[in-house]
């Protein structure tokens, strides 16, 4: 099985994509979604050398949900700094060293920074394993670092490097 489908949630997803894409249950749609569910898997695994391994996924939840109200809540108030801000931004890069490792974990933190209005993840400083930020509107450097650090951090740092319970 696992020769066939190294990945079966991401060929579940490929096949239940291709048919509401289509928005059809004719035979040949359902035939090649399969086709596809199988072959994409199979193209990419070697793209893949590392296995991702989630040992806590209710906390992977906690933080979707959290990453997620962070977003919104981040997007009003950069709409609210764009439409009604009489002074000038306060524009600034900052560093947050990272204990994080595992590449994966990386990832997600990256999606998450760069998909919050107002941050953007610059880069790692190699020789300090920093995270160099930039925020939109930066009043507080150390409210930046200390959520980053517990919120964001620490739960993929239970996720991917620590073994469940």
């Amino acid at each position: 099985m696992k020769r066939w489908l190294p990945t079966p949630l991401m060929s579940l997803a490929l096949w239940l994509l291709w048919l509401m894409l289509n928005q059809s249950l004719a035979l040949v749609h359902v035939m090649f979604g399969g086709l596809l569910a199988v072959a994409v898997p199979l193209l990419v695994a070697p793209l893949r050398p590392t296995p991702v391994r989630v040992s806590r996924p209710l906390v992977a939840i906690r933080l979707l949900f959290y990453s997620l109200v962070e977003i919104l809540r981040s997007s009003f108030n950069v709409c609210m700094l764009i439409l009604f801000s009489k002074k000038g931004l306060n524009s600034k890069f900052i560093r947050i060293p990272l204990d994080l490792r595992d590449p994966h974990g990386l990832a997600i933190l990256a999606c998450i920074i760069n998909s919050t209005p107002g941050t953007v993840w610059v880069e790692i400083i190699p020789d300090s394993h920093d995270l160099a930020l930039h925020v939109f509107d930066l009043h507080d450097t150390q409210w930046w670092i200390d959520m980053i650090k517990s919120k964001l951090e620490q739960p993929l740092i239970k996720i991917f490097e620590q073994e469940a319970p």
